[in-house]
Order: C-alpha cells, then sequence, then structure tokens
C-alpha cells in the first residue's frame, strides 16, 4: 500500500508519519510538506533511512505537482494533514489560510477523484479541528453533528476544507473520512502553540503571555493518542463518515499555565517561581470560550480511548522540551531549515 502523507513534517505529521514507517514496513510511506516555518525534517531523522520512507517537497496548492504525483505513485490512500493552523496568524494573514486549507485541499480531492480508478480499495482521510464548530458555554460537548459556526479565519477555512472532502462523498463517490480533534500536545510542536511556548519562556525567564483574563477553556488530547486514533479511523472507519477525537482534558488556559509553572520550577531547581513571569495581554479578536469533545462514537465503534493519566503525559512533555534545548533553539533561530538543503536538495 502507498499512502500519502501531506503535512508530514510538522507536529502532529511527524508522529503520523513515524508511527506509519515504523509499524507498517509494507507500507510505502510518502511524505509531502512544503517545510514552512512549522516543518521540521529534523523531527523525522529516526526513520528518514527506512527503506519505506520517501519526502517529497511540494506544495499542495501547486495543483499540476499535485496531479503529476497522484499519477506517478497511484497512491491508495490519502492523511491529508498539510494546513495553516495558527489562529493569530490566520487573524494576521487570512489568504494563506484560504489557499493552503481550501484550495490546496480541492486539489487533494480533484487529484484523488480523476486518478483514482478503484475508489472501493482507496481511502481519502481528512484530518480537521474542534474549532470548526465555534464557541461553546460552560455546558455541553461538541459532537459529530454539532453545527458548524467557526469564528476565525483558521476555522473557516478548515470548515470549508470539511464541506468540500463531504461534499466529494456525496457528489462523486470519493471514499472519505474525517476527524476532528481538541488541541493536541507532546513532543515536536512548534512553539507558537500554548505549551511548548511556555516551557520555552520560563526555561529563558521570558514573559508568560495569557490571552485576557486566562478563562478559555481547551480539551488537550495528548498527540501519540491522536495518532492512535488516526490509525484506527484509516483502517477501520467507515466511509462518509466523521469522529471526533477528544482528551477528556478540560483546562482553563490560566490553571494549565500555572500548573506547567509548578512542574518546570521543580525540574528546573528555581527559587524564584515561574508564576511571577505571567503577563496578562489583549484578548485575541473572536476568542472562542470553550472547547469539548464528546468522542464517544470513536471509542463505541472503534474501541479507542485517551490516556487517563494527563498529569503523567503533561510532565513528560515539559521534560522533552527541556531536554532538547537544541531542538528548540533550532525552530526559534529557523536553523532547522538548513536540515532540508544539507539531507536532500542535492539528491
Amino acid at each position: 500500500m502507498k499512502i500519502l502523507i501531506t503535512g508530514g513534517a510538522g507536529f502532529i505529521g511527524s508522529h503520523v508519519v513515524r508511527h506509519f514507517v515504523n509499524k507498517y514496513p509494507d507500507y510505502q510511506i510518502y511524505n509531502l510538506d512544503k517545510l514552512t516555518y512549522a516543518g521540521n525534517l529534523e523531527n523525522l531523522k529516526d526513520v528518514e533511512q527506512a527503506s519505506n520512507y520517501h519526502f517529497i517537497k511540494a506544495d499542495i496548492v501547486d495543483k499540476d505537482t499535485i496531479f503529476s504525483l497522484f499519477a506517478e505513485h497511484r497512491f491508495d490512500g490519502v492523511i491529508h494533514l498539510a494546513a495553516e493552523s495558527h489562529v493569530d496568524r490566520s487573524i494576521s494573514n487570512p489568504t494563506e489560510f484560504i489557499m493552503t486549507n481550501i484550495v490546496g485541499t480541492a486539489n487533494l480531492l480533484n487529484a484523488a477523484r480523476e486518478i483514482w480508478d478503484n475508489t472501493d480499495e482507496k481511502v481519502f482521510y481528512h484530518i480537521s479541528t474542534d474549532e470548526v464548530y465555534g464557541s461553546l458555554g460552560e455546558t455541553g460537548y461538541f459532537v459529530e453533528d454539532t453545527p458548524y459556526d467557526p469564528r476565525s479565519p483558521y476555522s473557516a477555512s478548515k470548515a470549508s476544507s470539511d464541506h468540500l472532502v463531504r461534499a466529494y462523498h456525496e457528489t462523486y463517490g470519493l471514499p472519505v473520512k474525517i476527524s476532528n480533534c481538541s488541541n493536541n500536545f507532546g513532543a515536536f510542536q512548534f512553539p507558537e502553540k500554548l505549551i511548548p511556548l511556555i516551557i520555552n519562556n520560563i526555561k529563558h525567564n521570558k514573559p508568560l503571555p495569557i490571552y485576557g483574563e486566562g478563562k478559555n477553556i481547551r480539551d488537550w488530547l495528548f498527540v501519540e493518542d491522536h495518532v492512535q486514533a488516526i490509525d484506527l479511523i484509516f483502517h477501520q472507519g467507515k466511509s462518509g463518515e466523521t469522529y471526533n477525537i477528544g482528551g477528556n482534558n478540560e483546562w482553563t488556559n490560566i490553571d494549565l499555565v500555572k500548573k506547567i509553572c509548578q512542574i518546570a520550577d521543580k525540574k528546573l531547581n528555581r527559587n524564584t517561581p515561574a508564576e511571577s513571569l505571567i503577563t496578562f495581554v489583549k484578548d485575541r479578536a473572536g476568542h472562542d470560550l470553550r472547547y469539548a469533545i464528546d468522542s464517544s462514537k470513536i471509542q463505541r465503534e472503534l474501541g479507542w480511548k485517551p490516556s487517563p493519566d494527563f498529569d503523567a503525559l503533561l510532565d513528560k512533555t515539559i521534560s522533552w522540551y527541556l531536554e532538547n534545548e537544541q531542538w528548540l533553539n533550532s525552530v526559534t533561530s529557523g536553523n532547522y531549515q538548513k536540515y532540508y538543503e544539507k539531507q536532500y536538495a542535492k539528491r
């Protein structure tokens, strides 16, 4: 089986690529990534020499390249992770999100529709976010049929791509699967996201910026749990179905940051509490109050469950970032981009 994984050098993508390369040696895994600021091939050093791993530097917005790749490799499946994903960046530059998340997804769908001849044996798996559902109040959960109500250019672009994927299933019979997940955390996440940002800033005694009063609530999903869910959905999920993936870990931003501070203080043996670095900043425009996922469908139908010990997973995550200072320095300085030139540019 030949599987195309888009965005495979990013945070979640690199975990998915590593998992599929190692677990399925009979599969040929093609990692397609544009290598923007968030795509880092150093995340995949441990599998880059594997005989079933192949890297392709390309942009999903480039229609001709996408079509030629489908024609050349005749992929059996697509796991579509490539996306612009940071809300703040979408507010500053919405057009980039529209191009990658909507036009790029359409290019992949059109290539699959036109080149796949026996769709019964194919899978187009589109991975999305819980942000498409909008904002919750103090109670309730997002379920698979919750009406879409995106509030930012990012979530609107992901909602659009979700609708396109479903439309191609209904109109053309394309075999699609969709999942919507809550906030991921774990190793190799670019430090613009909350958890690695806070850890990195604590390490360097920089302010810990918190939007508004820090009362916004998010459900946190360990990335390795997410990868297990992706594996199950890809292989066992029903065509045309959507699955919500959540961690059952709701935290206000301020409580989560304080928890990170407490753990980091112990690991760094600091006398001055890291909480003293907390700085409240002007709230983000259109900042959703609360996200919470009901993942009972995937638990019931596919037997998946999130890991129960959030404290242990958060501790493990904090240790990874503190112990991998070279990786953090590389991505924050931009030096990671030189890795591609060294490893692949002359091949």
